[in-house]
This record gives C-alpha cells, sequence and structure tokens, in this order.
C-alpha cells in the first residue's frame, strides 16, 4: 500500500492507497481542496471539520446532478436507438418491396 501527503486547505495529510492509484487520489484530493478552498473564500474560515464537510456536500451534490444528467442522457440513448431500429425496420420493408416490384417488372 502507497502512502502518500496531500494538501488539503493548506495542511498536509498522510493518506493510504492502493498501490498504482497514486496519481489518482493526487487528482481527487486537488479536486477537494479547490472545493474546500472555495468554501473557505465563500464564507470564511470555518473550523476544518465544517469546512471539510461543507466542500463534501457540495461534491456530492455536484455528483448527484451529474448522476441524474448522465440517468436521463441514457434514457435518450436508449430511445434514439430504438427509433434507429424502427427507421432501419422501415428502410428494410421498403427496399424488400421495392426489390420484388422490380423483380416482377423484370418477370413481366
Amino acid at each position: 500500500m502507497a502512502q502518500l501527503t496531500i494538501q488539503v486547505n493548506g495542511r498536509p495529510y498522510t493518506v493510504g492507497c492502493e498501490d498504482g492509484q497514486e496519481a489518482h487520489l493526487l487528482e481527487i484530493a486537488r479536486l477537494f481542496d479547490r472545493q474546500v478552498r472555495q468554501v473557505s473564500a465563500d464564507v470564511g474560515q470555518l473550523g476544518e471539520t465544517r469546512l471539510f464537510l461543507m466542500g463534501a456536500l457540495l461534491l456530492a451534490d455536484e455528483l448527484s446532478d451529474l448522476k441524474l444528467r448522465l440517468a436521463h442522457a441514457q434514457s435518450e440513448l436508449a430511445r434514439l436507438q430504438t427509433e434507429q431500429t424502427r427507421v432501419e425496420i422501415r428502410a428494410i420493408k421498403a427496399l424488400d418491396a421495392a426489390s420484388e416490384k422490380i423483380e416482377a417488372l423484370v418477370q413481366g
């Protein structure tokens, strides 16, 4: 297990992570640090626990919004795929009908 020191609101914290996940941990720590610093800038210095809680709640709110948008996008994709299938079936039927007419004209 790897040990990293991350910075949140100017303070160092040593945390562990699985080997190979160091870059990911650093990236999400930077994301959390930006959120905590923004909360601090918006409302002033709170206690560390409250500051971290507010930062975490704001990130959770963003995550919730993104999950909702993803669900809507997936639903729209499914609808479009269904519509595409319907259009393809209609096109196949039209081509079959045209083929039958051409064959009838050739034989006729």
